[in-house]
């Protein structure tokens, strides 16, 4: 779990947001059905990456409605008991400086 999260963290670096996603989502895929917080945040993460390739792409009002998705995740970060706990905090930290250089 931790190597893909690693992987998600140097693709949002270098930009590919699609591979962003896609490592995730390796990781989200197989357990999306699952009642579990930290899945649930990883998703929100994936939202984040997949709203900032729509931007990339120049769709804009697609890319704001999924970064609303993230945002209704984003709150897990406070009810999740994780070892990762600190690695997802960094993640939403660089997430939400991603998402105000796109927008400002």
């Amino acid at each position: 779990m931790l190597n893909k999260i690693n992987e998600f963290i140097l693709c949002l670096n270098e930009e590919r947001f699609y591979d962003a996603h896609e490592a995730l989502e390796e990781i989200w895929f197989p357990r999306r059905f699952e009642d579990d917080q930290e899945i649930k945040l990883l998703k929100g993460f994936i939202n984040a990456s997949v709203s900032f390739e729509l931007y990339k792409l120049g769709r804009e009002p697609q890319s704001k409605k999924v970064w609303k998705n993230y945002l209704k995740y984003r709150p897990l970060l406070y009810k999740i008991n994780s070892p990762h706990i600190n690695i997802y905090h960094s993640i939403s930290r660089h997430l939400e400086k991603i998402h105000i250089s796109h927008h400002h």
